[in-house]
C-alpha cells in the first residue's frame, strides 16, 4: 500500500486505518461523520481525549452545510475556518498522524483534503501534585512532578515566567516515541552545553526508553560499569528545578516521570538540599556541613574503625570504648559485611511490603537487627551500632545512586584493609578520589567542579547558604 495522503477519501481512510490498526485495537477508535457535503473520519485514543472538548467541536462541525464547505481548498483553511479549538496542527505524513493519535491528538481527515487536521485536545491520567515521598521540606512548597509531561512543564512556567525561558520539545525511541523536553533559560544555560545536549538527544536510536529517564541518562552518560559514581542529579521538586535553571542548568523532562535530571552536575552539587533555602543563611550553612560530614562518616566509620581494632595500640585511652570487649566466634569483618547485605535485604523487603503489613515488618526487622542479633552470638554490639548509623545517616541526603556508590567504596575499603592494614585502607580512599577525579559529567565538565577546574565563588556558592540577592540568584544576561 502507498502510504500518502491524497485527496481521496477513502484511500487516505484505509491508510490510516492501516497504520493505526483500528479493527485490531479496540481503544483507538475512528468515527465516519459527513461535515457539510463531505465525508470525514475522526482518530483518536479512547481515554486520552478530553470528552467535553470533542463534543464542542463535534456539535459545531454537524452544523456545517454543503455551502459552507464547498470551496475549501487546503486542510489549513478547514481548519481556520472551522476548528474552533486553540490548539491545532496539520501533517501530511501518515507515520506522523498516526504517532499523534497514539499520544493523544484527535486527527481529522476529510474529502478533498491530502493533509490531516491535528487537534491537541489530548488528557492523561494523572495523579495529584503531592509532595516527593524522598524529598520533602519542613517549609516551602509542597508540589511535586507528575508522569504528565505538560504538567511538569507548567509547573515550572509558574515559577519563572520570563519568555526566555526554552521548552525544546522532542521524541526518542522507534516504538514509543517518548515525549522529552529540553528546558534552559536563554542567557543563563551555556550555549555550547545546551547544543551538546540537543545533538546527543537526537542522535539516539534505540527502539524505547523502557525505564524512562534512567534509559535517558544512560544514553547521554554511557556508565562505566567499574564507575558507580552518578554523572546526573534527580529532582521531583519544582522549586529546585527552577532554582538550577536560574543557576545555568540544563533541565530534561520525560514523560511518564516525576523525576527530572539537571544537567551537568558535580559531586558537590549532592551537598544542597531544598531544606537549606527555606532556613536563614547561617542555619542552612550549618545544614549544609552537617550534611558533607555524614558524608564522610557513612564513608569511613566503619572501615577507620575497623582499622584501629586490627591495630589495638593505635587506640589511644581516651578511645578505650571503640575496642571489642566480648568477641564472639564470627570475625568482625564478616559481621561487617553481613550487616551492608541485610540492610540492603531490608529496604528491598520494605519496598514490596504492603501497607497494611509495614507495622508487622518494622517489628520483624528490629528483632533481626536489635538485641536478638547481639544475644543469639552473631554480632558484637558496636558493629550493629555503627551499621545503624551508616544506615540511617545515608538518608541524609537524597540520592539513592550517591549513596550506593559510597556504599560500595566502603565495602572496598573494608576489603582492602583486611588484605593489607593501614595500606590497604589508604589504597581505597586513593582508589575512589582517582576515579571521582577521571570521571566527567555530561557536557565534559569535570566531577570534581568547581574545584577542578578551580572557581572559588562557585565553590564558596556550594559550601556556603549564601544570602539570596541578584548576584547569586540569577546570572545576568
Amino acid at each position: 500500500m502507498n502510504e500518502t495522503l491524497s485527496k481521496q477519501f477513502d484511500h487516505n481512510r484505509a491508510v490510516l486505518d492501516h497504520i493505526l490498526r483500528v479493527e485490531q485495537s479496540f481503544d483507538v477508535l475512528g468515527k465516519e461523520l459527513i461535515i457539510g457535503d463531505k465525508k470525514a473520519k475522526l482518530y483518536f485514543v479512547d481515554g486520552l481525549i478530553k470528552d467535553e472538548v470533542m463534543e464542542k467541536i463535534l456539535e459545531f462541525l454537524m452544523d456545517l452545510t454543503p455551502e459552507d464547505t464547498k470551496d475549501l481548498k487546503s486542510a489549513e483553511e478547514f481548519g481556520r475556518r472551522f476548528v474552533t479549538y486553540v490548539e491545532t496542527d496539520v501533517e501530511g505524513d501518515p507515520s506522523k498522524i498516526a504517532a499523534s493519535v497514539l499520544s493523544g491528538t484527535l486527527a481529522l481527515i476529510a474529502d478533498s483534503l491530502n493533509e490531516a487536521i491535528l487537534i491537541d485536545a489530548r488528557t492523561y491520567p494523572v495523579r495529584s501534585l503531592e509532595e516527593p515521598e524522598d524529598d520533602r521540606v519542613l517549609r516551602g512548597a509542597h508540589d511535586g512532578f507528575t508522569e504528565t509531561l505538560i504538567f511538569n512543564t507548567a509547573l515550572i512556567r509558574r515559577r519563572i515566567r520570563d519568555p526566555h525561558l526554552s521548552m525544546h520539545f522532542m521524541q526518542i525511541g522507534d516504538v514509543s516515541k517518548t515525549d522529552i523536553v529540553v528546558c534552559s533559560l536563554e542567557g543563563a544555560v551555556d550555549p555550547k552545553l545546551l547544543a551538546s545536549v540537543k545533538k546527543q538527544i537526537s542522535e539516539i536510536t534505540i527502539p524505547s526508553l523502557v525505564m524512562g529517564q534512567e534509559s535517558l541518562a544512560e544514553c547521554l552518560a554511557p556508565p562505566n560499569w567499574y564507575n558507580p559514581f552518578p554523572r546526573i542529579r534527580y529532582t521531583e521538586r519544582p522549586d529546585a528545578a527552577s532554582a538550577a535553571i536560574l543557576e545555568g542548568n540544563i533541565i530534561i523532562i520525560t514523560d511518564n516521570s516525576p523525576s527530572v535530571m539537571i544537567l551537568p552536575t558535580s559531586i558537590f552539587d549532592f551537598v544542597q538540599d531544598a531544606n537549606d533555602y527555606y532556613f536563614p543563611p547561617l542555619v542552612g550553612t550549618y545544614l549544609r556541613w552537617i550534611r558533607i560530614a555524614v558524608f564522610f562518616l557513612t564513608l569511613l566509620l566503619t572501615p577507620a574503625w575497623y582499622l584501629l581494632i586490627q591495630n589495638p595500640a593505635w587506640i589511644p585511652d581516651w578511645l578505650a570504648f571503640l575496642k571489642i570487649e566480648e568477641a564472639n566466634s564470627v570475625p568482625i569483618l564478616v559481621q561487617l559485611l553481613l550487616l551492608e547485605f541485610v540492610i540492603d535485604a531490608v529496604k528491598l523487603a520494605s519496598l514490596n511490603t504492603p501497607t497494611v503489613l509495614s507495622n508487622s515488618f518494622s517489628v520483624v526487622g528490629a528483632l533481626i537487627l536489635g538485641e536478638f542479633a547481639i544475644k543469639s552470638g552473631w554480632f558484637v554490639p558496636q558493629v550493629v551500632l555503627y551499621m545503624a548509623f551508616v544506615a540511617i545517616a545515608t538518608f541524609t541526603q537524597p540520592s539513592f545512586e550517591l549513596g550506593y556508590s559510597f556504599k560500595l567504596f566502603r565495602v572496598l575499603i573494608l576489603i582492602l584493609t583486611a588484605l593489607f592494614n593501614l595500606w590497604g585502607f589508604c589504597g581505597g580512599i586513593l582508589l575512589m578520589l582517582l576515579m571521582i577525579c577521571l570521571t566527567k559529567t555530561v557536557g565534559g565538565r569535570r566531577y570534581l567542579y568547581p574545584l577542578i577546574p578551580f572557581n572559588g565563588r562557585a565553590l564558596s556558592r556550594l559550601l556556603l547558604r549564601r544570602r539570596i540577592n541578584r548576584d547569586n540568584a540569577f546570572k545576568q544576561r
